[in-house]
């Protein structure tokens, strides 16, 4: 009888851990329009997938009359499950229980799944709607905090991190989810801030709002700290789904690879006249990156912020690539400060973990001027530059039609490692444009002729015969072929295959000191 009866208590206490702060409370959360956290858990993993760890913990704290308010799981669920058939480990913060705030007892939980996933080589999605650190608790609570924040440096490029931001996050919260790979944010009910609308009103006297200072748009458009903004909590959970999809469990597995219905020796015809005649008008590469790729699914990532450069996951033949890619049709797909960094980061990110970066380029130049310079171009654009030298994952890049200057040397070039390297007949390879070098190069012949436009036009045909085409690279071995456009997926699907075993390692180091 005393076996039933422990049984039964077993399931009152499970029960009443799976109510979280209680009925009221769940309605309250629902009324705002928000998932409760088991609910968004459920949504994220596979059916009946998930197993939940330190269910019925709570906290030790008591003080001001703590002791009387314990809920099990403390506001935080925790555990692992499956999607699509992977092992993946999910924490989610519960704001029916104490606002969801982080208690030390929290901090402990979020950090022993973190050391679970990296111990299985598994992803970790931590779902964040929390009222920050649980003030009762002071020091401990911060605590609590900075124990997750060793746990995402020391893992970060071992087991992919990916957070989702479906309420608040402000203040030490926001710094869990920035040292991750991805944020995923909701619009409406989720922002991030290090000071609130208050204390910023206080202090510089501005009146903003919670979704003025730190909502989905804010950071998906304005400061990239977000990668994916999404209008409902499905939209979001959904995304993650598919952005895992396109990622391997950890850093020695190699990309994942599934079954492809795309024929790897399509041929793209559109791509032959893609071109515009005039050199100055703008196309869409987001059209020769679908064009290219399996079945033209192209997963982007970060697709509000700096649009001059491209950046997402795709599959050519079945396996995950990364793709980076000037955008003509922004900026005129120059580099500046907010693309080097986006580039960069995804690069890195992809060389952690295994998966090859193929690059279309069309790029005339960094982005000149005193906004640019103040801003720190010089270091950001290194940034840009050391993600794609340091990268050893293969590399293969397709030169569409301007690769100009120190841009062109950035943009995976063969000095930089870059294992294979086509251009299209309509590429433009030099120092810079034709017209402003023949301005510089003939000056003296240009100024002296009776017909200075005639003049100027012949010397630009000139110097493109000698030195803006692809073939005066190609015959130094700075490119390793110039192909046809319409063949272009095929021919990065060879490489690839060819690539598969490639093996590069970078000189012994504690590590490098990229400039940040």
């Amino acid at each position: 009888m005393s076996n039933e009866r422990d049984i039964l208590d077993l399931k009152a206490k499970n029960e009443k851990a799976e109510l979280g702060g209680g009925a009221q409370a769940i309605e309250k959360q629902h009324s705002k329009g928000k998932l409760t956290a088991r609910e968004r858990v459920n949504l994220l993993l596979d059916r009946d997938s998930f197993e939940e760890i330190d269910k019925l913990r709570t906290h030790s704290c008591s003080d001001f009359g703590m002791e009387k308010k314990k809920f099990y799981g403390d506001g935080m669920i925790s555990g692992y499950g499956t999607i699509h058939g992977r092992l993946v480990f999910v924490y989610s913060f519960d704001f029916t229980v104490i606002g969801g705030t982080l208690s030390k007892t929290v901090g402990e939980k979020v950090a022993k799944i973190m050391e679970m996933a990296a111990k299985v080589g598994a992803p970790v999605i931590g779902i964040n709607d929390s009222g920050g650190a649980r003030i009762q608790e002071g020091v401990d609570a911060l605590a609590g905090y900075t124990h997750i924040f060793i746990k995402n440096i020391l893992y970060s490029g071992v087991i992919p991190q990916i957070s989702a931001i479906v309420g608040p996050c402000a203040g030490g919260a926001v710094y869990s989810p920035a040292l991750t790979d991805f944020i995923f944010m909701v619009r409406k009910t989720a922002y991030m801030f290090l000071t609130g609308p208050k204390v910023v009103e206080e202090v510089t006297h501005e009146k903003v709002t919670d979704e003025e200072l730190g909502g989905a748009d804010v950071h998906g458009k304005k400061s990239g700290v977000t990668h994916f903004t999404c209008d409902t909590e499905q939209e979001l959970f959904e995304g993650i789904r598919t952005l895992v999809g396109f990622i391997p469990q950890n850093n020695t597995e190699d990309s994942p690879v599934t079954p492809c219905d795309d024929d790897p020796s399509r041929i793209c015809r559109e791509l032959n006249s893609i071109i515009p005649d005039n050199p100055n008008k703008p196309y869409d590469m987001k059209q020769v990156i679908k064009d290219v790729v399996d079945n033209g699914i192209f997963f982007e990532v970060q697709k509000d912020w700096a649009q001059n450069i491209i950046v997402g996951f795709s599959r050519m033949n079945g396996k995950s690539v990364g793709i980076v890619a000037n955008q003509p049709k922004v900026m005129a797909g120059v580099l500046d400060s907010n693309s080097s960094v986006k580039g960069a980061r995804f690069v890195r990110f992809c060389d952690a973990f295994n998966i090859p970066v193929i690059t279309f380029e069309d790029v005339p130049g960094f982005l000149p001027g005193t906004a640019q310079e103040f801003a720190g171009v010089i270091d950001h654009g290194a940034k840009l530059l050391y993600a794609y030298g340091e990268a050893t994952v293969p590399k293969i890049t397709v030169i569409t039609r301007k690769a100009y200057g120190g841009a062109y040397c950035v943009m995976n070039s063969k000095q930089l490692r870059g294992d294979i390297i086509y251009a299209w007949p309509s590429a433009e390879i030099a120092v810079m444009g034709a017209e402003g070098a023949s301005k510089i190069v003939f000056a003296k012949e240009i100024a002296e002729a009776e017909d200075k436009e005639k003049m100027l036009a012949e010397k630009v045909k000139d110097y493109k015969e000698r030195f803006a085409n692809p073939y005066v690279a190609t015959d130094k071995g700075f490119i390793d072929g110039i192909i046809e456009p319409e063949v272009t997926r095929f021919k990065v699907i060879k490489a690839l295959e060819m690539l598969k075993n490639k093996r590069e390692t970078n000189p012994p180091k504690k590590h490098g000191n990229i400039p940040l």
